[in-house]
């Protein structure tokens, strides 16, 4: 079974300067998508977790989390959920 990672911004405050917005979403299928580096760094470990299959007991429901970008002053949130 092959798994994905939808990514969606889900929050987005300040100003962006990969130009990230609440909506956009992207698809982690084992191929790094066109998301900002710094951001990509958090996101990947994560990710990593989810499309393999494991959870976080933290998380609101099985197979997704919530992670933010590293900038305090412009900070992005990023929803990540499985799809099997």
């Amino acid at each position: 079974m092959s798994r994905k990672i939808v990514i969606s911004v889900s929050f987005q405050e300040g100003h962006c300067a990969f130009g990230h917005k609440v909506g956009d979403k992207y698809i982690f299928d084992g191929h790094i998508p066109d998301i900002c580096p710094s951001a990509w760094d958090v996101i990947f470990s994560y990710a990593r977790v989810l499309i393999k299959g494991g959870d976080f007991e933290w998380a609101e429901r099985p197979g997704t989390c919530t992670v933010a970008c590293p900038d305090g002053k412009n900070p992005v949130h990023f929803t990540l959920e499985r799809i099997d």
